[in-house]
Order: C-alpha cells, then sequence, then structure tokens
C-alpha cells in the first residue's frame, strides 16, 4: 500500500527523474483509486440555476 507522503511534492519543471515522476504518478493513481466517482449523469451546477434551455435557430443560421 502506498502511504502519503509527509509534506508537499514538488516537482520543478524538467528536474524530475524518471523514478521521481512514476511515484508521483502511482501516489496519485492511488488517491484517484481512494475517491468516490460523482454519480453519472448529475448536474454539477447548483439547483438555483435552471437548466440550459434549447432554443430555435436564429434567423442568420436559417
Amino acid at each position: 500500500m502506498i502511504t502519503a507522503p509527509s509534506g508537499p511534492i514538488r516537482v520543478i519543471k524538467g528536474r524530475a527523474t524518471t523514478e521521481e515522476l512514476a511515484a508521483l504518478t502511482a501516489i496519485l493513481l492511488a488517491y484517484a483509486g481512494r475517491r468516490p466517482a460523482p454519480p453519472a449523469g448529475r448536474d454539477r451546477r447548483p439547483r438555483s440555476v435552471p437548466p440550459r434551455v434549447f432554443h430555435g435557430a436564429h434567423s442568420w443560421q436559417r
């Protein structure tokens, strides 16, 4: 099992080794696997925002 690092992970652009990038990838994938996926089909907009309504074509689109 992969444990979380004690401090923040910082990778300077162009300075990380292949092993460091592989370790970071493994940690990120482990975290992604633990988070529950959002329910399918759920709209992320707040309930106060009305759904987008389809409207007919403008005169220049006809």
